[in-house]
């Protein structure tokens, strides 16, 4: 039997629970397409070449982590670059679903919990307050490692440059807090907490002063570099647990 629209929203619901977060926007199906879902293409951002993409592949559905409607920008008329990226979905009945701050913060296949495990971090626990709800997470290295040596791993990873602001590159650290993406000011909470570093995706002009005087070492490594880890997570959940098709459409984005 075909996995239906509405049961791979129930899934996607009890997963992620997505009624506990206050987001910057909706959370869940965004545009409606057809009832039966034989393949689901995944992208970190809905974009004009990730939906595309997705109806080239003749998706059924496409799972994102950037959806297409934010309370800052209000009501949008369908016209110029936003049409482009609706219409392919609504010609080809493609069903469009986003998490957002669910899925930085899920424990185990969330951006920040999936990252942390590819760094060798132990001992996580939710970190990050977001109007009650942990959107991150924080723990401590097997190993403590120089500055420098993390940012090198960070780098490998990410396949993506790493900036780092540090008060010494030499110092060891250990206790770790992320929060991926665009959380450049969450280095305040983290040196708060008294953590050695904070990982995330972007750095202001100011953090990089203000966090290695606040004595605390930040690390960005792009917003969509650092979230990736947690809709290819999601994707292998799917898969697994749904047995359908799956697809991860990368992005190209430097940023």
């Amino acid at each position: 039997m075909a996995l239906t629209r509405s049961a791979l929203e129930r899934f996607l619901a009890g997963l992620l629970n997505p009624g506990a977060f206050a987001d910057y926007g909706p959370n869940g199906l965004q545009v409606e397409g057809r009832e039966e879902i034989r393949r689901i293409a995944f992208a970190v951002s809905a974009t004009a070449h990730s939906i595309a993409a997705a109806a080239e592949w003749q998706a059924d559905a496409l799972i994102v982590h950037h959806g297409l409607f934010w309370k800052f920008h209000g009501a949008r008329p369908l016209v110029g670059p936003f049409a482009r990226r609706v219409f392919p979905l609504v010609r080809q009945a493609i069903n469009l679903f986003a998490y957002h701050l669910p899925l930085d913060a899920h424990p185990e296949i969330g951006n920040a919990a999936v990252l942390g495990h590819r760094i060798g971090l132990g001992e996580q626990a939710p970190f990050g307050d977001h109007q009650g709800c942990p959107t991150g997470v924080r723990g401590r290295l097997r190993e403590s490692l120089p500055a420098s040596a993390l940012r090198e791993r960070l780098a490998e990873i990410l396949e993506h440059p790493v900036l780092l602001a540090t008060p010494d590159a030499t110092a060891p650290v250990c206790t770790i807090g992320i929060i991926t993406g665009g959380a450049n000011g969450g280095w305040a909470e983290a040196a708060k907490e008294g953590l050695d570093a904070y990982i995330t995706g972007e750095m202001s002009e100011h953090d990089w002063h203000e966090a290695q005087e606040a004595g605390i070492h930040m690390y960005a490594g792009g917003h969509n570099a650092t979230e990736r880890f947690g809709i290819q997570a999601l994707m292998e959940r799917i898969g697994r647990d749904l047995e359908v098709e799956c697809r991860f459409i990368p992005s190209a984005n430097p940023a």
